[in-house]
């Protein structure tokens, strides 16, 4: 596990939030990634009002969920093992990197059982690093005119998510952005025109995040800027 060292007296995690904020449009989420960090780290954004955090494991998600208050909305934002929807399908707020039609319904089965519906965003690969996992435009469109995904009913598709290459070629991010805004307005017009909830283009991160801001992001998810940077 990666340690991080914070000097104590230099933790200004709620002011951090604040000036990012500010920087926003209306109508935009940020969600603050508060994996690996503690619980009074998440407390102390939490006493400044913010309530949206994203994890990315599963055993840290559900130790977290347990002891911190329960008006914290949890959004698992790694990628997800399908035996481990069990764990969270009871409490997590939106699951962000939904990337097959065999995982939405693992997740329909799991919210199934707990009478619920479960949010989740399909995620797309739009970036040129075979490393990230994603969806192709293909993909999707293959997955949503399938029987199959017309027989979930305790999943609730409510946009998309990306990540961008890592790279300082910030055309190159532009251009990736742009690509899924692009893919997200062409899928709610196809697919979800008349679904008020089908409004989530999660894309931007610590260091990519006003770019994706000025390419139509309206969810945002920040961890170094608000927690500090890591050793």
């Amino acid at each position: 596990m990666l340690i991080y060292n914070f000097a104590k007296k230099n933790m200004k995690i709620a002011e951090n939030i604040q000036r990012i904020k500010s920087e926003f449009y209306e109508n935009i989420k940020l969600v603050a990634v508060s994996k690996t960090k503690p619980n009074e780290n998440i407390l102390e954004a939490y006493r400044g009002g913010h309530f949206i955090f994203g994890e990315n494991k599963v055993q840290d998600l559900v130790k977290k969920y347990e002891e911190l208050p329960k008006d914290i909305e949890w959004h698992f934002i790694g990628h997800l093992q399908s035996n481990k929807v069990k764990y969270i399908a009871p409490f997590v707020s939106l699951i962000h990197a939904t990337d097959s039609l065999k995982l939405l319904k693992i997740i329909n089965k799991e919210g199934k059982k707990n009478n619920r519906q479960i949010n989740c965003l399909l995620q797309m690969h739009i970036a040129e690093e075979e490393t990230k996992f994603g969806l192709s435009f293909d993909e999707i469109l293959k997955i949503l005119h399938s029987e199959d995904y017309r027989q979930i009913k305790f999943v609730k598709i409510t946009g998309l998510m990306g990540m961008a290459t890592n790279t300082n070629d910030t055309s190159q991010i532009h251009r990736e952005f742009a690509y899924l805004k692009s893919c997200f307005d062409k899928i709610k017009n196809d697919f979800f025109k008349d679904d008020e909830t089908f409004i989530n283009l999660s894309m931007g991160m610590s260091g990519d995040y006003k770019i994706a801001l000025e390419e139509g992001s309206n969810m945002i998810r920040i961890g170094s800027l608000i927690f500090g940077a890591r050793n």
